[in-house]
């Protein structure tokens, strides 16, 4: 690929080409409209049962490929490996419903999903919001959150179960093994 760098501009016109790309860029990203939550939930949104835990083979490639996003590089993981991490958890909503993620799945914020930077695509994990007690089982089959301190991107039922659809709320994030999935060890919890 070859950088603008090699090819000098005259400084009214480089400045032209970076507004010019900026509108562009805020016009897309503008596109999808404010994120938050739907205007009128389904009734028992907070109910939705847990995504049910299942061996899905981790593909390689794809998803699972190293990636990079605003200057840094994710690596995520392509073996079967425990994850266990705390931070702060966030929701996605109404911006995405209706688009594809990572895996090439269709969003749905009623269901029970998550983003994860580095998770395997397709992945299963517990989320709990210390503060509460409460837990969640969702289905890793996108990619993300990016801001520092923040480790997993629930969907709009899995936040709204987990009682943290206020803002970002410390929780902590477990991945499902297929060995706890073999056993059913992750009932237990």
């Amino acid at each position: 690929m070859t950088s603008l760098h090699h090819y000098p501009l005259r400084s009214g016109t480089a400045m032209l080409a970076a507004l010019v790309l900026a509108v562009l860029l805020g016009a897309c990203a503008s596109s999808r409209g404010p994120d938050g939550p739907p205007r009128n939930p389904p009734a028992g949104v907070a109910s939705t049962p847990n995504a049910v835990p299942r061996i899905e083979p981790i593909r390689v490639g794809g998803p699972n490929k190293p990636y990079a996003y605003s200057g840094r590089t994710y690596r995520p993981l392509t073996d079967d490996e425990p994850l266990t991490q705390s931070g702060l958890g966030t929701w996605y909503g109404k911006a995405y419903h209706g688009r594809p993620t990572a895996s090439g799945e269709i969003y749905d914020m009623y269901a029970m999903t998550a983003a994860h930077p580095t998770m395997p695509i397709p992945s299963y994990a517990r989320v709990s919001n210390p503060a509460t007690g409460r837990s969640v089982i969702v289905r890793v089959n996108d990619r993300g959150p990016f801001e520092r301190g923040t480790v997993i991107d629930l969907s709009y039922a899995a936040a709204a179960r987990l009682g943290i659809l206020r803002g970002a709320t410390p929780v902590k994030v477990e991945r499902l093994t297929f060995d706890m999935i073999r056993s059913g060890s992750w009932k237990a919890d």
